[in-house]
């Protein structure tokens, strides 16, 4: 269910805005939609592990928090970020 340092290595430079950079809202967003991403295949097996289904509504919580940041920060990156990842909104 969680992604593999590989995977994450991969995001963290395909979303990083500058060297060394894996803290910005942007490589954070990235990772959390991965993870998103990763547990909704999950339930397509599982469909009663409600104690994951609660792990996966607090990453969607944290990763709407963080593009509400970045929103209010710089309107331009939030666009950029949710066009690179396919989300709606």
């Amino acid at each position: 269910m969680s992604i593999t340092a590989e995977r994450k290595n991969e995001l963290i430079k395909e979303y990083a805005t500058k060297a060394n950079d894996t803290g910005s809202p942007e490589v954070q967003v990235a990772i959390l939609s991965e993870r998103i991403a990763n547990l909704t295949e999950h339930f397509k097996d599982h469909a009663k592990d409600n104690h994951s289904r609660r792990g996966l509504l607090k990453l969607v919580s944290t990763r709407r928090r963080l593009l509400d940041y970045v929103k209010k920060v710089d309107e331009s990156r939030y666009k950029t970020l949710i066009e690179k990842l396919g989300l709606r909104r």
